[in-house]
């Protein structure tokens, strides 16, 4: 008979284990944050293709390592078309600027796009999941090992900054962003995994997923005769985004809308019956038809505005249900000129920080009080704010654009300011003692700003360098 008592350690160490691994995000960032200080930083590697080009940020860096992500930037000239691939993670894309259309492919939902008949036979000339537009400040939600294609339709470059959440339960590889090609020869995006490829002294001359099966596996897989199977494995110098044949790419999809290019009435149907307070139900929303996309550039969407300051509009699993399976979220806020965003606090989410357009002065708090960050955040730097640093953001002469990628599904902001904050939820008798103050100087950081996170600057003069 089992020992009584190490059949209960064992069990024990079976429940430790389970909910280590039920939240491998929490048990693999043990120990990441010991930040001193953080950096506006630009991208490390840049790899050039045929008609693109893909910058990407050192995953090992100390903030991102500390989030637990990783930062990629595409670039995509007109008829440009990034190759299909899957990536080991959720990814959260954000459309910086241009305009296309992508496929994001589901194995086992339906082929719903089909082309006409032809002639007697009744056979299809094609057919194939639905295909996604998207514009300029859309945010695209991808599961893990989902693969998906993006091509630009537009007259001027599509950019897009996609955030990886490595440390995600859905991954169960490793801390390293990997991507999966399903076409082409693209070289390995992340620096740290060139030079693995560099030090053996060697480049693969094919690096997609079939390179590596016999070609007459595949040829009996697919059905085809060997030649036909051998050019999945042919030598392609073009790299991971590629020119399209002719003028444009040429698939079935429906037409667009006048005047709203990029935008889909099914999609602001699903929008506006979220705004009438009608919830995801886990049946109307299936992996098939669920939205994987939605637009937080549109002022009229906007969550805090005042005028002539600024506006932020968030968007979370409560308006895009597919984000409570990535448990990700994400942040648009515009700041105008000599315009401040009180300070505050993320309660539940790391917060990666990417500057759209001009620039801002930003500070960041540790839990020790010292000032981590005091710089300028520009267009195309990234400032990861770990969980509970306390941030502001100020503009002067510029106007400021950002998104924030956070790493909960509903991340919440607690400000230090304003009729909101944690300020104003005190008494101001434990103000006053807690400061140092008198009761009337209390009353004054209570009830002297009455704007909500947003509010005008007061005056142009830059903070010191130690403030």
């Amino acid at each position: 008979m089992a020992n009584p008592s190490l059949l209960s350690l064992s069990v024990c160490l079976l429940i430790l284990l389970h909910g280590c691994l039920a939240s491998r995000k929490q048990c693999q960032q043990q120990n990441q944050c010991q930040i001193d200080w953080l950096d506006a930083l630009e991208p490390d590697n840049r790899v050039e293709y045929e008609a693109g080009m893909v910058e990407t940020w050192d995953p090992n860096h100390e903030q991102f390592q500390c989030a637990g992500v990783a930062m990629v930037r595409h670039t995509i000239q007109p008829n440009g078309l990034l190759l299909p691939q899957f990536s080991n993670s959720p990814q959260l894309i954000y459309v910086v600027q241009g305009e296309g259309m992508t496929g994001i492919l589901y194995p086992g939902c339906p082929e719903t796009y089909q082309a006409p008949q032809q002639g007697q036979s009744g056979r299809f000339q094609d057919k194939h999941q639905k295909i996604l537009r998207f514009r300029r400040g859309d945010i695209i939600a991808l599961p893990a090992g989902v693969a998906h294609w993006c091509y630009n339709e537009g007259n001027s470059p599509v950019v897009t900054v996609t955030l990886l959440d490595l440390s995600n339960s859905e991954n169960q590889l490793d801390m390293k962003p990997r991507k999966f090609h399903l076409a082409g020869n693209p070289q390995d995006e992340f620096q740290q995994q060139q030079q693995q490829k560099q030090s053996r002294g060697r480049k693969s001359s094919c690096n997609n997923v079939f390179c590596g099966f016999d070609t007459e596996i595949l040829a009996e897989a697919l059905q085809v005769d060997q030649r036909l199977a051998k050019q999945l494995k042919k030598e392609d110098n073009r790299g991971g985004i590629i020119n399209v044949k002719g003028d444009e790419l040429r698939v079935i999809s429906p037409p667009m809308r006048q005047g709203e290019r990029g935008d889909d009435s099914e999609e602001e149907s699903d929008y506006e019956k979220q705004r009438r307070g009608q919830c995801d139900n886990g049946i109307e929303e299936t992996i098939c038809t669920m939205r994987m996309k939605e637009n937080i550039n549109d002022p009229a969407r906007a969550d805090i505005y005042t005028p002539e300051v600024g506006r932020i509009t968030t968007l979370n699993s409560l308006n895009l249900p597919i984000l409570k399976w990535l448990q990700l979220s994400a942040e648009r806020g515009v700041l105008h000129n000599n315009a401040l965003m009180v300070p505050y606090w993320n309660l539940n989410a790391h917060s990666i920080v990417y500057g759209c357009k001009g620039e801002a002065q930003v500070q960041v708090v540790d839990n020790m009080g010292n000032t981590v960050f005091d710089g300028v955040v520009r267009e195309g730097q990234i400032l990861v704010v770990p969980q509970n640093y306390a941030v502001a953001k100020r503009t002067r002469e510029q106007r400021f654009e950002w998104v924030s990628f956070k790493t909960n599904d509903r991340a919440m902001m607690s400000p230090l300011a304003g009729p909101t904050s944690v300020i104003r939820a005190t008494p101001d008798e434990v103000l006053a003692n807690a400061l140092q103050i008198s009761r009337e100087d209390a009353r004054k950081i209570k009830y002297n700003n009455q704007q909500i996170t947003l509010t005008r600057a007061q005056s142009s003069r830059r903070p010191r360098a130690d403030a």
